[in-house]
C-alpha cells in the first residue's frame, strides 16, 4: 500500500477500521475452533494444558492466514508463500504473547480457569497480529 499518510492517520482511518471489523469476524471464528481443539486436547487426550494451548493456536493461525489474505486484507501484493511465511513469524510473535500470558495467568488462576484465561490472553495477542500484519505482511494499513 503505497499511503503517504502518516501510521497514525492510516490506523484511525475507515478502512482499517473495516479490515479490524473483518479480522474480529474472522479471529472470534478460529479462536473458537481454537478452543475447541483446547478443550478436546485437554480434556479428552490428556495433553498438557500449555502445549495444547500452542497446537490450538497454530491450527487457528493456519486458517486465520488463508481468510485474511482471501477477505481482511484483500488486495494484498505480497505473493501467498512469502505472505504465509511472514504470517507465520508474526504467529510465532502471537504465539510467545499468547503463551507467555497464560502461563502468568495460570499462575495466579487455577487450571480449571484455562478456557477463561484464554480468552483474555486472545485480546492482547489478536489485536498485536491484526496491526503486524495489516502493517508489515500485508501492507494494507
Amino acid at each position: 500500500m503505497s499511503d503517504s499518510r502518516s501510521l497514525t492517520a492510516r490506523l484511525l482511518s475507515g478502512n482499517t477500521g473495516w479490515m479490524l471489523v473483518r479480522n474480529t469476524v474472522v479471529s472470534t471464528a478460529v479462536f473458537l475452533l481454537g478452543l475447541g481443539v483446547l478443550w478436546v486436547l485437554v480434556e479428552r487426550g490428556g495433553v498438557d494444558t500449555l502445549v495444547a494451548t500452542a497446537i490450538s493456536f497454530v491450527i487457528a493461525t493456519t486458517l486465520h492466514y488463508a481468510l485474511g489474505r482471501a477477505w481482511i486484507f484483500k488486495g494484498t501484493g505480497r505473493g501467498i508463500v512469502p505472505g504465509y511465511a511472514f504470517f507465520l513469524v508474526n504467529a510465532g510473535i502471537g504465539l510467545v504473547v499468547t503463551v507467555g500470558l497464560m502461563a502468568a495467568l495460570l499462575a495466579v488462576f487455577p487450571g480449571e480457569y484455562y478456557l477463561a484465561a484464554r480468552v483474555v490472553v486472545s485480546v492482547f495477542a489478536g489485536l498485536a497480529m491484526f496491526l503486524l500484519n495489516g502493517i508489515l505482511n500485508f501492507r494494507r494499513i
